[in-house]
């Protein structure tokens, strides 16, 4: 077990170790305590930095190896990915190598490197801030690149990994006052609805959040309850509930909402942000494909690959390599069904997912209609405010790409479809 870092860019290294060889979620190297040891300010600055490190690592890479004979060790290679980052995007140049050095130097397996670090990184300073915008746009991995050009072609792809490379603002659902809250905070109102922050902010710090006026919640995850549309008093299911974005919002429209989700830990966090917001939701912990019930209506975000959600999370293809979406694919067919016996006749059933993959979205509701009669997709759902007509698919669903919104910044990647059961 390696030691604790004792720096912000010790703890983004030892993050790049976790995600880039162990195959870790920076979530799951978070969830077990990598962090733990540093002070709130260097925790969050570890994250910044790391997640800067991985939107740019094919450009880092592509420098390192200008000025290397061979392949550093990844532990030493990490380092200087982060440090050529941060070189690249303006950081103290004598801060960053000398760091960079002291951090290699600590590493009994390593430091007989930390010359050849120091060399690289004096001269990649002043490179580094010069070409990296003129290098490549970090393309996806083929497992993911492969597939998604097959789906959507070459051009949008590119474009998505532009968006990935750019990252992800700061969107927010306010209970009520869309507009006063965005001149409050800084931000706009997008044509769906959701408050846009465009500058990093503490969350906690902002105006409105111990008050619990709004929650972070990206504008395309925002659009599956707006679809749902649901009526005050009408009894729904969140599925599977947690983080509880979309518990908050099917409560704050006032419908009488179950939250259903497997992790007791998980569904603690959408508890206290119930509380933080002052809404009502009946809180329930357990295994989606066992609940029983009949709803009114049923919101189903299933566990999905979560390839729309690399703009802010681009540690997702570098600690993953495809192996499980086949698996993750019979799950949704199966709680797919499981949620529509859970329907009133004549009831509707959103089914969503995170994914850029059709099989996890198109797809699946394809097969659905195709497995059950009687069931119909709704396409007047989809006649909200900001919904353009090219995000339409051919069944009647909404497919939600990063490229969408360019000059707003993006939304996640996200397929949405209204199923409605017969009376």
């Amino acid at each position: 077990m390696p030691p604790a870092p004792c720096s912000a860019r010790a703890a983004a290294a030892r993050l790049l170790d976790e995600v880039t060889g162990e195959g870790r979620l920076m979530s799951e190297a978070l969830a077990k305590g990598t962090l733990d040891a540093l002070p709130p300010a260097d925790r969050a600055r570890a994250q910044r930095l790391a997640l800067a490190a991985l939107r740019g690592l094919e450009r880092a890479d592509r420098l390192i190896a200008r000025h290397t004979r061979k392949v550093p060790p990844l532990p030493v290679r990490n380092v200087l990915r982060l440090a050529v980052t941060e070189l690249a995007q303006g950081g103290d140049a004598h801060g960053v190598v000398s760091e960079a050095v002291g951090t290699v130097a600590a590493s009994a397996r390593h430091k007989r490197l930390s010359g050849m670090v120091n060399a690289v990184l004096r001269k990649l300073a002043e490179e580094a801030p010069l070409v990296w915008d003129d290098l490549r746009v970090p393309r996806l991995p083929d497992w993911l690149r492969g597939p998604l050009v097959d789906a959507w072609g070459k051009g949008a792809v590119a474009a998505m990994e532009r968006a990935h490379l750019a990252g992800a603002p700061l969107d927010l659902t306010v209970k009520d006052d869309a507009d006063g809250w965005a001149a409050r905070l800084g931000g706009e109102v997008l044509p769906t609805g959701s408050v846009r922050l465009r500058e990093a902010r503490q969350v906690t710090a902002l105006p409105g959040y111990d008050a619990g006026a709004w929650w972070v919640q990206d504008a395309g995850a925002a659009l599956a309850v707006r679809v749902l549309a649901p009526h005050p008093g009408e009894a729904v299911l969140d599925m599977c509930a947690a983080p509880g974005g979309k518990t908050l919002q099917l409560a704050a429209g006032g419908a009488a909402v179950t939250a259903l989700d497997i992790s007791e830990r998980r569904m603690e966090r959408v508890a206290e942000n119930l509380a933080r917001t002052g809404l009502n939701a009946t809180c329930v912990v357990g295994d989606a494909l066992a609940h029983e019930g009949q709803y009114d209506s049923v919101l189903l975000d299933a566990p999905c690959s979560a390839t729309g959600t690399i703009r802010r999370h681009p540690d997702l293809p570098h600690a993953r390599d495809g192996a499980g979406i086949g698996e993750l694919i019979g799950v949704q067919e199966a709680m797919l069904d499981h949620a529509l016996s859970l329907v009133k006749p004549g009831g509707r059933l959103v089914f969503c997912t995170c994914s850029l993959l059709p099989d996890e979205g198109e797809c699946q509701v394809d097969a659905a209609l195709a497995r059950h009669t009687g069931l119909t997709v709704d396409r007047a759902a989809l006649d909200l405010p900001g919904i353009e007509p090219g995000w339409i698919t051919g069944e009647d669903g909404l497919r939600l790409r990063p490229d969408y919104w360019p000059e707003r910044g993006g939304m996640d990647g996200f397929y949405i479809a209204c199923l409605r059961r017969a009376p």
